[in-house]
């Protein structure tokens, strides 16, 4: 199993020691999470009932510049945790009728995220989602095979100048692409419950950034060709926010999303035949953004 001494796991292959110093995603080799809690905003599969049991794991190996979560993603908020009280979170979350536990920006803790479930195995009864930004290395996602009954991945770039640009991570496609493939494989076709909760399958997410709808048209169109239908959901979201951290460089960042720039995205992937969710304007506003206040944790 691949480890903190020499971290390669996700594709920026830092390869540094993370016991001593930071790799990319700015986390040393002790978890760090920043807040637990029952998410009622994630897709109607997802939230049904109490909510997703949401765990929010502090870093981030892609760090986009307009992230939402920039606190944690960028900043490193949050507080160092022990594998036994990651187990106990899964527990306390499953106790409070979570309908399922769901690790958001894991990578870079996947070794004693392993560790805490194999602790809990015969304990937790529903199911493991695992929310990444997609930039995965397919050794990883091996790794957790077993350990994941849905993934919920973004694919967020086609164009290596886009994410070059906005997540300085050009080859983000070449990697995502094979991941997002790798996790479809691994948990097959998409299951529900009597109430439409899902139990297994992808979910990928995309969202649509101003002046990109051409690109995310590219990603469906890739999507289309290449994946098969009856393993995954499409999320396209309009939750974009120009949030006042984004560098002045990118003022192309700083409006919100068009209406005729997400509806041509929608429009696109109802002419490819794709299935799955898409969002009401509404959802672009910061009071979405989870309070990070280490509740939970």
């Amino acid at each position: 199993m691949s480890n903190y001494f020499n971290c390669s796991l996700c594709p920026r292959m830092c390869r540094v020691n993370r016991y001593e110093t930071t790799g990319f995603c700015g986390m040393g080799a002790e978890i760090t999470a920043a807040k637990a809690f029952l998410h009622q905003w994630e897709e109607p599969c997802i939230s049904v009932k109490s909510g997703a049991g949401t765990v929010f794991f502090s870093g981030c190996n892609l760090r986009c510049c307009y992230c939402q979560n920039n606190i944690i993603s960028s900043q490193n908020f949050g507080k160092n945790i022990s594998v036994e009280r990651l187990a106990e979170i899964f527990l306390e979350l499953q106790g409070k009728n979570a309908d399922n536990i769901e690790l958001v920006t894991p990578t870079h803790f996947v070794p004693d995220i392993i560790k805490a479930l194999d602790l809990v195995k015969n304990k937790i009864n529903i199911p493991v989602i695992y929310n990444s930004s997609g930039y995965e290395l397919c050794e990883t996602i091996d790794m957790l095979d077993g350990y994941i009954d849905v993934y919920l991945p973004d694919l967020k770039y086609f164009s290596p100048e886009i994410s070059g640009k906005y997540s300085r991570a050009e080859n983000y496609f070449e990697y995502a692409s094979k991941a997002v493939t790798r996790m479809t494989e691994q948990v097959g076709k998409l299951k529900f419950d009597e109430n439409g909760k899902i139990l297994k399958g992808t979910i990928i997410r995309h969202l649509v950034l101003p002046t990109c709808r051409h690109d995310s048209m590219k990603i469906l169109n890739w999507i289309s060709e290449n994946l098969d239908p009856e393993k995954y959901l499409i999320s396209i979201m309009n939750q974009y926010t120009p949030f006042d951290f984004i560098p002045e460089k990118f003022k192309e960042l700083k409006r919100n999303l068009t209406k005729m720039e997400y509806n041509s995205v929608v429009n696109h992937a109802a002419e490819l035949g794709i299935k799955g969710y898409t969002q009401e304007k509404s959802s672009a506003s910061e009071k979405y953004t989870p309070d990070f206040d280490l509740s939970g944790i």
